[in-house]
């Protein structure tokens, strides 16, 4: 084969590998250029190690959960929607369960089990994985001839970028694609990282460090504008900096890094309650501890790192008898929990961002296809697009659309 193939692509991630298998598949001498030692390395990591494969949903709702670049995708994920994608990794003997919010995992709770799954279907339809990072994309007349490494040329009619956006660089994933494509005239947008945890203005948030709750409001607003940013319900958890928790990355996806300091969450800590059923609540438990100090009397209704929190925030004294706490305290006190602001100062780095926002304009990629509309063999999948979806299998889901679709075509 030497330095010649029919398709070459650049990155061996979840896009990548599936383009590769696909392509191999249909009889084209293809390799996957892949500077990390082992393939599918950030695939590795995703999911706290479990990897969250895919969404056990509609193609609709993967659209609908993808507030950048939605449409966009309709085609690819018709091709290869969520169903597909787990009888896909079900075919390659990978059983798989789908969990709360319909996230779906592998039985085994291992993403090596995926990424060793996808890395041998590329390898057994022939696919050769080459361990070379890849320097520029060789083009000519406006279509591509190859790529360049430290070692050479290699040749090949198209060439498929799926190296990844810029988050957890150590995996790899470090911006190279954005460099390719700019490189061959493609318009790269600000990249900035999406689904990340949020870091807050004050202290509240380090002194609950630790603490997760599993069914709490979430609503985002900001100063200058009327309606709320985004409103969610699930599972958060208080940090060192701030916030983190699926609810939180989610609403990260909506709100722009430059201006954090403008957006406050508004936490609903009892939200399967009214404030009049949530008062009639306070009333019962202030009844019950009447004798007892207000700081000492919260046990059953809140957990213990937001006791003091809460306290303080009341204004009520903590050495306050429950007897003696007004009915408008007790009110003001009851409004607080269902609206428990955390106003916000930043995200955390683009390193710690599960994917990166921003990335090649949509407007030059061929949906149908996912070939290049400025420069005819080279094609893009994955993050490496201007895309980006909320926290649930929804990325991963994209990234094993777009490689299939590329790969039906390179």
């Amino acid at each position: 084969m030497g330095n010649n193939y029919d398709v070459i692509v650049v990155g061996g991630g979840a896009a990548g590998l599936m383009a590769a298998g696909v392509c191999a598949e249909r009889g084209r001498r293809t390799a996957v250029f892949e500077k990390n030692e082992k393939l599918g390395r950030k695939l590795r990591i995703t999911g706290k190690g479990r990897c969250n494969v895919t969404n056990n949903c509609t193609v609709q709702e993967v659209i609908a959960c993808t507030p950048r670049g939605g449409k966009f995708l309709y085609g690819a994920l018709s091709a290869f929607p969520p169903e597909e994608t787990m009888r896909f990794f079900e075919n390659l003997g990978i059983p798989l369960k789908t969990e709360r919010g319909r996230r779906v995992f592998p039985v085994s709770d291992r993403a090596d089990d995926i990424a060793d799954a996808l890395a041998g279907f590329a390898r057994e339809n022939g696919a050769q994985a080459v361990r070379e990072p890849v320097q520029s994309v060789l083009a000519e007349g406006g279509k591509v001839l190859g790529v360049r490494t430290s070692r050479g040329e290699y040749r090949a009619g198209s060439v498929l970028l799926a190296c990844g956006g810029a988050s957890y660089p150590g995996t790899g994933s470090n911006g190279d694609g954005y460099r390719l494509a700019r490189a061959l005239g493609h318009t790269v947008g600000p990249v900035v990282p999406s689904l990340v945890p949020l870091v807050e203005q004050g202290g509240d948030c380090s002194q609950m460090m630790g603490l997760s709750l599993r069914n709490c409001g979430v609503k985002v607003t900001r100063q200058d504008r009327k309606k709320p940013v985004y409103e969610d319900f699930g599972e958060l958890l208080f940090t060192h900096f701030g916030l983190s928790g699926p609810t939180i990355l989610s609403a990260s996806a909506h709100m722009h890094p430059m201006e954090a300091g403008l957006y406050t969450i508004h936490l609903d800590l009892k939200p399967a309650l009214s404030e009049i059923q949530l008062d009639a609540r306070l009333l019962r438990d202030f009844e019950k501890n009447k004798n007892r100090i207000f700081a000492n009397s919260l046990d059953e209704l809140l957990p213990q790192k937001l006791i003091p929190i809460a306290v303080r925030r009341s204004g009520i004294p903590g050495e306050t008898r429950c007897h003696s706490i007004t009915r408008e305290e007790r009110q003001a006190f009851g409004r607080l929990l269902k609206d428990f602001p955390i106003r916000i100062s930043g995200f955390r780095p683009l390193a710690e961002a599960i994917v990166t926002s921003g990335g090649v304009s949509l407007k030059e990629v061929d949906p149908r296809t996912m070939e290049s509309k400025l420069v005819k063999g080279l094609y893009f999948a994955g993050e490496l697009l201007d895309v980006d979806a909320y926290t649930g299998g929804y990325n991963l889901q994209i990234a094993f659309s777009t490689g299939h679709l590329a790969g039906s075509f390179l």
